[in-house]
C-alpha cells in the first residue's frame, strides 16, 4: 500500500504557484491542504462569525485566532510544509507558518525568488530545500515520495 502524503501549501495568494504544484504533482499520492486563500474571508472571519469589534486591532486579533485553528491543525497534520514568499506585501503569516512548522520538526520546503534570498536567510536555513520555481518543488516532492529522480 502506498502512503498518501499530506502537503500543506502556505504563503502568498497573488499568483498561481499552488495550482502549478498541484498540477505537477497530479500523479503522486498526495493530498494538498492550505490556509484560507480568500483574502476578505480570512480578514473578516472573526467579526463575521463572532461579532463586530470597535477597533481594527481587535478585529484582526479575533480573525487571526479563528484562522489559527485551521492553520495550526493542518500544519500539525502535514507530512511536508511548503511556504511560498512572493515579492508583494509583507508576508508575516508565511514567516510564522515556516517557523511553526520548523518548531514542530516538519520537513520544510521554502519557495521564493532569488532576490529574496538575503531577506529570508534564516527561514531558508530552517528549510530542507529552497526552490525558486513551483516546478522545483514538484521535483523535490516527486523524488522524496517515489525515491526516483523526476
Amino acid at each position: 500500500m502506498t502512503k498518501t502524503w499530506t502537503i500543506y501549501l502556505s504563503g502568498e495568494i497573488h499568483s498561481d504557484w499552488r495550482q502549478r504544484i498541484e498540477d505537477g504533482a497530479a500523479d503522486l499520492p498526495v493530498v494538498f491542504t492550505a490556509p484560507v486563500t480568500d483574502h476578505s474571508a480570512s480578514d473578516d472571519c472573526g467579526v463575521h462569525i463572532l461579532g463586530d469589534e470597535a477597533k481594527p486591532f481587535w478585529k484582526d486579533h479575533k480573525g487571526a485566532k479563528v484562522n489559527a485553528i485551521r492553520t495550526r491543525t493542518l500544519i500539525t497534520e502535514a507530512d511536508i510544509v511548503v511556504v511560498r514568499f512572493g515579492d508583494k506585501y509583507r508576508q508575516w503569516n508565511a514567516a510564522f507558518d515556516a517557523g511553526y512548522a520548523a518548531a514542530l520538526g516538519k520537513p520544510l520546503i521554502v519557495l521564493h525568488d532569488a532576490e529574496l534570498t538575503h531577506a529570508l536567510k534564516e527561514v531558508d536555513g530552517a528549510a530542507l530545500a529552497v526552490a525558486e520555481r513551483p516546478e522545483q518543488v514538484v521535483g523535490v516532492l516527486s523524488y522524496v515520495i517515489t525515491g526516483r529522480l523526476p
